[in-house]
């Protein structure tokens, strides 16, 4: 989201990263319901040993991708966006560790040259056309079995730990969850059990301005014809949902915002210079994104809870993971309390539960741009056996 605006730690930088493709056919959803063909991208960092148990696999947030660390290209402006944490000596030490991470169903950044997925605006194999909605629903189960199927194609059959933040911590729960045997370990980042009755109302706000939008059309669309006003407002609230008012007034400080500003005063079509901030950054990335699959990606959030079961309790039930839990302190998107409810009904079923909050400043993107803010704490769970 805002990653451009911060300086990552690249001191022990990883060598060039290159993007692989997975492709199955006749893939089985959650629903039950089954796509032709599957394509996806996956990245990974290190090295995989003969034993193929020394596998951290990364899942992503709601906007990102399987680019976790490292560079494409040298000249690349940013490293992947948890390069502060992966890496050789870092706290996921790709000189221990094979870590893999791989693009999600209906992946947002749809029109990303690095990044490769099935969903929304890719061509169904049985009509040459594009799905549009025609896609069926996808769950964080099916972005995790995807994932499973990455892994079993490459002879893994284990894992050593899975790790996400946000949309990402979704999967690496429902990872516990649904394979408790392939999960020693488990850390959620700003994240969830379940996205309870707040949350999937919040997420909501995220679709209205894509349906509202005169170009949605239904979600018959051309990449000509997007509804692109839609989707920027959509991000627009997305970002500003992502930080805290902290973060948020420092940037309104940074570009001199007053509350009365001659051009909003004058004309009320005319917006305030936080209000155009937030819009540039917004209409810069709208571009390499798909309405559609933000669509399908808010409601995966919303259909979510661990194991996909009737309750989170039955969810969590199943889990046998040593578990660590990371919510940002001010968070107001995924709140602290989803993560602390989720911790304590481990804790009280006995199960091998941590917990250490992040203090920044960031709101939620606290764990996605200053996860080393608890690394050491990271990179103790991922090491200890106990």
């Amino acid at each position: 989201m805002l990653i451009a605006l911060f300086c990552c730690n690249t001191a022990l930088a990883l060598p060039l990263v290159e993007k692989q493709t997975f492709t199955t056919k006749q893939f089985a959803l959650f629903s039950g319901k089954v796509l032709p063909e599957v394509t996806v991208g996956w990245e990974s960092y290190g090295e995989l040993n003969e034993a193929k148990d020394n596998v951290i696999l990364i899942t992503h947030y709601f906007s990102g991708s399987s680019h976790a660390a490292g560079k494409y290209h040298e000249d690349d402006a940013q490293p992947g966006y948890w390069d502060a944490i992966i890496g050789p000596g870092k706290p996921i030490d790709t000189s221990k560790y094979f870590v893999i991470s791989v693009d999600s169903l209906a992946n947002l950044s749809a029109y990303d040259d690095n990044v490769i997925t099935t969903g929304p605006a890719s061509v169904n194999p049985e009509t040459n056309k594009p799905y549009g909605l025609d896609f069926p629903v996808v769950t964080i189960r099916d972005f995790v079995n995807v994932q499973k199927a990455v892994l079993e194609s490459l002879g893994i059959r284990k894992l050593h730990a899975v790790i996400g933040p946000s949309m990402g911590s979704m999967q690496a729960i429902d990872w516990a969850s649904a394979y408790p045997q392939w999960v020693p370990r488990m850390v959620s980042v700003i994240g969830s059990g379940q996205s309870d009755a707040w949350t999937t109302a919040a997420l909501e706000h995220w679709a209205r301005p894509i349906r509202l939008d005169k170009n949605w059309n239904d979600g018959d669309y051309t990449r000509q014809e997007p509804p692109t006003e839609g989707l920027v407002s959509a991000l627009m609230l997305i970002t500003q949902q992502a930080l805290h008012p902290a973060f948020f007034n420092q940037q309104g400080n940074s570009i001199d915002y007053q509350p009365v500003e001659p051009a909003p005063l004058e004309d009320i079509r005319q917006s305030h210079s936080i209000v155009n901030w937030l819009e540039q950054r917004a209409r810069s990335r709208a571009d390499k994104m798909d309405a559609n699959h933000l669509l399908y990606l808010v409601r995966a959030c919303q259909l979510f809870v661990a194991g996909h079961k009737d309750s989170l309790q039955q969810g969590l039930s199943t889990i046998k993971a040593k578990t660590l839990f990371m919510p940002a302190a001010n968070d107001l998107l995924l709140m602290p309390y989803l993560s602390t409810r989720t911790y304590e009904q481990l804790r009280k079923a006995g199960k091998n539960s941590h917990y250490a909050e992040l203090q920044g400043n960031l709101g939620h993107l606290e764990g996605v741009l200053d996860i080393q803010e608890q690394g050491e704490k990271l990179k103790s769970f991922l090491n200890d056996d106990k």
